[in-house]
């Protein structure tokens, strides 16, 4: 038997694997209650965020809407003013300049003729 041989033969034995289920000190039993403490923590942490999430967040969102709807309501009550009156932008030539006509027309691609000047009458 040659050198690298035995050197193999007891290498091979030094390495005996060991499997922790092999052990019996009782650390098994204390990998299942961590296992059970981490399922109940979770199931009280998600009862918790979905109380959050109705009772904070979906009211939030309510309250939100009507602040908004008012806001916005007296933003169109103001502009309808300034319509009434006959209160016009001053055609400043910085304003709405172009240079290049859009491939579309000469309103930009959201034109909303309430509150953007038409250009299409422009020169």
């Amino acid at each position: 038997m040659s050198s690298l041989s035995l050197l193999r033969s007891a290498g091979a034995r030094s390495f005996v694997r060991r499997y922790a289920t092999a052990a019996t000190d009782g650390s098994a039993n204390e990998w299942v209650a961590k296992r059970q403490a981490t399922k109940a923590h979770a199931a009280s942490t998600s009862l918790m965020w979905k109380r959050i999430s109705f009772y904070v967040c979906i009211p939030g969102a309510i309250v939100m809407g009507i602040y908004v709807k008012k806001v916005e309501d007296e933003h169109h009550a103001h502009l309808e003013h300034e319509r009434e009156h006959g209160h016009e932008v001053p055609d400043y030539e910085y304003l709405n300049r172009r240079i290049k006509p859009f491939p579309w027309g000469k309103n930009a691609l959201f034109f909303n003729p309430e509150v953007n000047k038409d250009m299409s009458n422009a020169e």
